[in-house]
């Protein structure tokens, strides 16, 4: 599926101000709530959707500054301020309740529904239970990409993001995953036409700030998975060279309420690489386990 058959398939909403690319399936099932992973896009989950669509409303959006959503310069990109985002476009849909499901970056949005959760009990939706996929939660475990580490540096993250281009995002992509030749040049063209939508390029250094608040705000996130007594299921690729399998190991042993599933062969996008192995992992986890 290319860029243009993906955007077709979604709509945009206002909130807050701000224009939000979603999709949504829109059915009586079940609400599955999904926040996707840096620096790509709901993109990421176009194949595994209709599978997952079979049991659930499936909902997902581009966070701020990513994909086919706004991407204000004088804006914060604050993980809080996003979790905020998430949550009244979920109430404008209607949204009481659901599955929280949280790949890489979105797992940090999630992390911070816990807190609130934890803090306040009532966030205007609830949250039944928590799908956690490849996030470096644990932050102090990860193994940040030199590309990443350009980006979050000050001096150098305005300049290489300008400087980016298809052929360093496509290395970048690839890198990360366990099987190379499993990437297209068909999704990496999608991709990074959602990268540069909208000029993204001016706000790509700026997005890679939440690893700054990953740091920041480590004993809030981890707290709250901590002490949180939802069900939590964990489905983690095994061969993630960025969010390695450490953290869910970690993971699993600091959780109350935890089910850890490891992917083997699959690296840090298992939705792309390997989507029915990965999708039939959700659905076990949710529907049959």
């Amino acid at each position: 599926m290319d860029a243009k058959q993906w955007k077709s398939k979604g709509r945009f909403i206002e909130v807050n101000g701000y224009t939000h690319f979603y999709y949504d399936s829109n059915t009586d099932k079940p609400c599955l709530l999904i926040l996707h992973g840096y620096p790509t896009c709901s993109y990421d989950y176009y194949q595994v959707i209709p599978i997952l669509e079979k049991y659930f409303r499936v909902v997902v959006h581009d966070h701020l500054g990513f994909g086919y959503s706004a991407k204000p310069l004088d804006y914060s990109y604050s993980l809080m301020e996003q979790t905020d985002q998430a949550l009244l476009l979920w109430h404008q849909l209607g949204i009481k309740q659901g599955v929280v499901l949280a790949h890489d970056y979105g797992t940090s949005i999630a992390t911070e529904l816990l807190a609130r959760v934890h803090r306040f009990h009532n966030i205007g939706i609830a949250i039944n239970s928590l799908v956690l996929c490849n996030g470096s939660m644990h932050i102090e475990l990860s193994k940040l990409r030199l590309i990443q580490k350009l980006l979050l540096n000050s001096m150098t993250g305005p300049l290489v993001a300008k400087l980016s281009h298809k052929k360093i995002f496509a290395k970048n992509i690839q890198n990360v995953y366990f099987n190379p030749t499993a990437t297209n040049q068909n999704e990496i063209d999608a991709l990074w036409e959602m990268v540069t939508f909208n000029q993204g390029r001016r706000v790509l250094h700026k997005t890679t700030q939440y690893i700054k608040q990953r740091y920041h705000y480590w004993h809030r996130w981890i707290g709250a998975l901590r002490t949180s007594e939802l069900p939590i299921k964990i489905i983690w690729a095994k061969n993630d060279p960025v969010a390695v399998i450490a953290m869910a190991e970690i993971l699993n042993h600091e959780i109350i309420d935890s089910e850890l599933t490891v992917l083997d062969q699959l690296g840090h996008f298992p939705m792309l690489e390997n989507p029915s192995v990965w999708s039939k992992a959700v659905i076990n986890a949710l529907i049959e386990g």
